[in-house]
């Protein structure tokens, strides 16, 4: 005699897919950040102390939207790809209710923005490197970046 037949498993390879649709692992998304970074980045940066975050609300990389226990881990975590990944990412702008208009046919196309990422800064005595800056950059530029 044969063995049991096992059961077909219809959607058995989808576990990077299952993971990615996780909302306890959901972080920020571009449009999100981008509205902090415009916004809320002052705000972000210089937070009061929460006992319930890592490294109390201190050590904040507010382009990847994450915690840091304490600013040796941030520093090392600017170095990183997946922080570099992010900062290219960000340099076009996101997408607006009028691009989408545009895409639709209502309207003429114009190509979407490109900006100079600069990562943020920890120095407390210098004000002005405490804020990070979003800078509208042309073509040219980019290219010899």
């Amino acid at each position: 005699m044969g063995k049991p037949q096992r059961r077909k498993k219809m959607h058995s390879g989808d576990t990077h897919l299952r993971r990615r649709w996780r909302t306890r692992s959901r972080k920020k998304d571009l449009d999100e950040i981008d509205e902090d970074l415009t916004k809320k980045s002052d705000q972000l940066l210089n937070q009061e102390v929460d006992l319930e975050q890592a490294g109390f609300a201190q050590f904040y990389c507010i382009h990847c939207a994450k915690y840091f226990i304490d600013d040796n881990a941030l520093q090392s975590h600017f170095r990183t790809k997946v922080h570099k990944r992010r900062m290219k990412a960000l340099e076009t702008e996101p997408y607006s209710v009028e691009e989408a208009e545009r895409a639709a046919g209502h309207g003429s196309f114009k190509e979407a923005k490109k900006r100079k990422m600069e990562t943020q800064f920890r120095d407390p005595e210098d004000e002005n490197r405490s804020k990070v800056r979003v800078l509208a950059a042309t073509e040219d530029e980019m290219e010899t970046k």
